[in-house]
C-alpha cells in the first residue's frame, strides 16, 4: 500500500444497508452528527462535516466499494485530493467496513487516522445499535 491508512471496523448492519447511509445525505448526516450533502451518483460532487471535507464519487459498486476523491479544508494550497476507497464485506456479524486513505498530505496520516476512528467509527457504532435496536422493537 502507498502512504496512507487502513482501518476497519465491524458494524451490526447488513453491508446495503451500510452503503446505502454512507451515500444518503440524511443518514450520513444523522451518524456523524454533522452536515452533509452526498448523492448515490459516479461523478457527484459531496461534502461532509459541515464543508470541512469535499470531494467527488469516482467509483461506486452498490454494497461493495466506494472510492471518492477526498480532501479537507486543512490540506495546504495546491495540494491534490487525496483517495479514499471504503470497502464493505459481509461478516458473521454484520459487515466489515475498511478505509483505505491514500495520497494524504505527508505526514498527516496519523492525524486522519484518528479522525476516522473518533469522527466517523465511534459514532457510526452508536448510530447503528441504535437504528438495529429501533427495527427491533417495531
Amino acid at each position: 500500500m502507498e502512504q496512507g491508512i487502513k482501518i476497519s471496523e465491524i458494524f451490526p448492519v447488513s453491508a446495503k444497508k451500510l452503503y446505502d447511509s454512507w451515500l444518503n445525505s440524511k443518514a450520513h448526516s444523522a451518524f456523524t452528527g454533522s452536515k452533509t450533502q452526498i448523492e448515490p451518483r459516479q461523478g457527484s460532487h459531496f461534502f461532509a462535516w459541515n464543508g470541512y471535507i469535499t470531494g467527488t464519487n469516482i467509483i461506486l459498486q452498490p454494497y461493495g466499494r466506494i472510492v471518492q476523491n477526498w480532501r479537507t479544508t486543512e490540506f495546504p494550497n495546491g495540494a491534490p485530493d487525496s483517495k479514499l476507497e471504503i470497502l464493505f464485506e459481509k461478516h458473521n456479524s454484520g459487515t466489515k467496513l475498511t478505509i483505505i486513505h491514500t495520497h494524504l498530505p505527508g505526514g498527516d496520516e496519523k492525524k486522519y487516522e484518528k479522525g476516522w476512528k473518533e469522527h466517523y467509527f465511534k459514532p457510526m457504532k452508536l448510530y447503528f445499535k441504535k437504528t438495529k435496536a429501533a427495527v427491533k422493537i417495531r
